[in-house]
């Protein structure tokens, strides 16, 4: 990809943002350049990409940027009063939680000093973790002081919007679900997406209260590096719209699916310790069968042969 192309995408951030990243990257990775203009312009997307292809950083870099500068009251030239959660990343695994909250700190603490340098107004983000480790007096304080961004688990989700925690959900801007793919065939993701559209719930109901009836509740990203098929996990994150009456149709709401992945290649190496190599039955049997993999490793296996796989991507 041309860096003038991938470059180009980073004008969607604030200058800050754009200065931070090309100081700690070298340019943006192929599935950061396909999501960032869909997010930006608030499209539900589902993210298909890589283990270790920035699209963590892909689908969270858009919240931040708008939670550290365009967030800000630029009329009053104050930050504005925190009203509740803004952005919510749910994750199947508390482990893979952590990380994220670890993660997060080098970008926001980038984006502070780069602002804090520049002397433009900004708003440096919050993160807490809710999960089911996290301990009581911690979850009193996200009640008193609800964080701007709120790492959890679907079944912590679930306990949030069952009490009146409820409450400080009602301002979610973005949903992030990672290793949805984890999670799209079985009862546990089935019972997250009860939870998103009971979460939309929550949020439409503070746009009646605000008379913004035609305003959208919360932008929906969905990260995995094996997930499949696209369409109808799509369709899960998406979700839709409808009513008490059976006969409207229920209205699904549009996903935007960015598929970043890559096809791996795939080297053999063979060590065997015969000295007649040309006598050996796996030489015929590697000559008939090239295309036939599995059964050449089988071979392998069963001639007590030593192997030596190895992924490049």
């Amino acid at each position: 990809m041309p860096a003038e192309l991938s470059d180009n995408v980073l004008e969607v951030f604030h200058r800050c943002t754009r200065d931070w990243f090309q100081q700690a990257f070298e340019r943006p990775t192929r599935v950061q350049t396909a999501a960032w203009p869909a997010l930006a312009s608030g499209q539900h997307a589902l993210l298909l990409a890589p283990t270790g292809s920035g699209k963590t950083l892909a689908a969270f870099l858009s919240s931040i940027d708008r939670l550290f500068f365009q967030a800000v009251d630029v009329a009053d030239n104050v930050a504005p009063t925190k009203s509740g959660v803004r952005v919510v990343y749910i994750s199947p695994l508390k482990a893979l939680g952590g990380d994220v909250d670890r993660n997060l700190r080098a970008p926001l603490a980038g984006l502070r000093a780069y602002a804090e340098r520049e002397n433009i107004l900004h708003q440096v983000p919050t993160v807490a973790v809710r999960s089911g480790d996290t301990t009581q007096r911690e979850r009193a304080r996200i009640l008193r002081d609800p964080p701007d961004i709120l790492i959890t688990t679907p079944e912590s989700l679930y306990l949030m919007l069952t009490s009146r925690a409820r409450e400080i959900l009602a301002s979610v801007e973005t949903v992030i679900v990672d290793e949805i793919h984890a999670m799209a065939g079985t009862k546990r993701g089935s019972h997250l997406f009860v939870s998103l559209e009971r979460l939309e719930r929550v949020c439409h109901r503070r746009n009646i209260e605000e008379n913004d009836l035609e305003g959208s509740t919360f932008q929906r990203i969905g990260l995995s590096a094996t997930q499949r098929p696209l369409q109808e996990i799509a369709e899960l994150l998406g979700g839709g719209i409808a009513d008490a009456s059976l006969d409207v149709e229920v209205k699904r709401r549009d996903v935007c699916i960015i598929d970043a992945s890559e096809r791996r290649r795939f080297d053999l190496t063979i060590e065997t310790p015969a000295e007649d190599r040309r006598s050996h039955p796996l030489r015929a049997m590697m000559s008939k069968r090239r295309n036939r993999l599995r059964c050449r490793l089988q071979w392998c296996l069963l001639c007590g042969w030593r192997f030596i796989l190895g992924w490049s991507s």
